[in-house]
């Protein structure tokens, strides 16, 4: 049979070429599709979640074709099998670390990397607020995030979730503005709803322990989380303290935190004379409480005995632990007044008033 011109003067790497090209289209069209997506690590994570009920692993994106999604799949969680105990470790309990972010400080995430507990089994979550500000704290948070959770694996978190805030900040974040007393109620209230945003959003079947901490907190010691819980208290807070230069030009300490707080009966009688929506707060000379403060008494030698703990009526959210079972029983961040309280030292009252003792360690510090 003779050869068509054409064919003739082809060459035959081309036609071997056209013939894998082919192949490969066909392999294409005709292969199953699979909807799971690789992790860019191995071992300890599970697939990304492919159905809004799935656990919080990877994000869950939203259906936009007109396919029909997948069924939400039956997961059972048996939660009696949830320890909270004093060595987490050991039990393998999981720890969420929970953070409003207005500022992004790499000496927060330093810090937070230095943590000895292990990574695998620490979930972190954070909510920016949508201001210009918050724009650059997320793309910044979002570059060391994707720098860690693709770095060496033993500093991998199991999982890391970043929220914005779907309101606006009511009040300018500068120092001035942020302590002003006529805006206490307003911005406090909103920072319960950022609060309750994060905590209702992120907190897992699996969770063990919460802990709450500063976006400003740069130095705490790595055991921070295995010190916390080996007191296995419900709510358990260390004393905050803010180094300076004294006057005589030498680094030194002062208490920053001053929501941490034993009742006084001063305080109980100011409540009294309040109307329903009014709130009472600390460090205001328009409102002496006389309440004692975590951090007035604390003791500032070396040697000191860092076990110290007191039972506590109101605290302060800088580093607060809590049990996951306190906020699984309906404990959180009230946005209104609470018995003329509000957010971290309303959530304390609302906590007793549920069965949750607070405490607090004069002496063990956190900056």
């Amino acid at each position: 049979m003779a050869i068509s011109r054409s064919l003739r003067r082809t060459n035959p790497i081309t036609l071997v070429l056209a013939c894998l090209l082919a192949f490969g289209f066909l392999f294409f069209l005709f292969s199953p599709s699979t909807s799971e997506t690789t992790l860019p690590w191995k071992g300890k994570h599970n697939a990304p979640a492919t159905n809004p009920l799935s656990p919080p692993t990877a994000p869950f994106h939203k259906q936009t074709s007109k396919t029909k999604a997948k069924p939400p799949p039956v997961v059972h969680y048996p939660l009696n099998n949830v320890t909270t105990s004093a060595d987490p470790e050991a039990n393998l309990e999981t720890i969420l670390i929970l953070t409003p972010l207005a500022r992004f400080y790499q000496g927060y995430w330093d810090n937070l990397l230095k943590l000895s507990y292990p990574h695998h089994l620490i979930s972190v979550g954070f909510i920016t607020p949508k201001t210009r500000e918050g724009n650059f704290a997320t793309q910044q948070l979002q570059d060391v995030v994707h720098k860690t959770q693709t770095g060496p694996e033993a500093n991998r978190f199991a999982s890391v979730t970043i929220l914005r805030q779907d309101f606006s900040v009511p009040v300018a974040q500068d120092e001035a503005s942020r302590h002003k007393l006529e805006n206490q109620k307003s911005r406090r209230a909103a920072m319960s709803r950022a609060r309750n945003s994060l905590l209702f959003t992120t907190l897992g079947p699996s969770t063990a322990w919460v802990l709450w901490l500063d976006a400003d907190i740069v130095e705490t010691p790595p055991s921070l989380i295995q010190d916390l819980a080996s007191y296995n208290k419900p709510i358990i807070v260390p004393n905050c303290f803010q180094r300076f230069i004294n006057e005589q030009g030498k680094e030194d300490l002062r208490p920053y935190d001053f929501n941490n707080w034993q009742d006084s009966v001063e305080a109980a009688a100011l409540a009294k004379k309040m109307g329903p929506e009014d709130i009472l707060l600390e460090g205001y000379a328009e409102l002496p409480t006389y309440r004692t403060l975590m951090g007035g008494i604390a003791e500032l030698e070396p040697e000191r005995d860092q076990s110290t703990i007191i039972p506590l009526d109101g605290v302060g959210g800088t580093a607060l632990m809590v049990k996951a079972e306190v906020h699984r029983d309906g404990a959180m961040f009230p946005p209104f007044p609470f018995y003329h309280l509000i957010e971290t030292e309303g959530f304390a009252k609302m906590a007793k008033r549920l069965g949750w003792q607070s405490w607090g360690l004069p002496n063990y510090f956190v900056s």
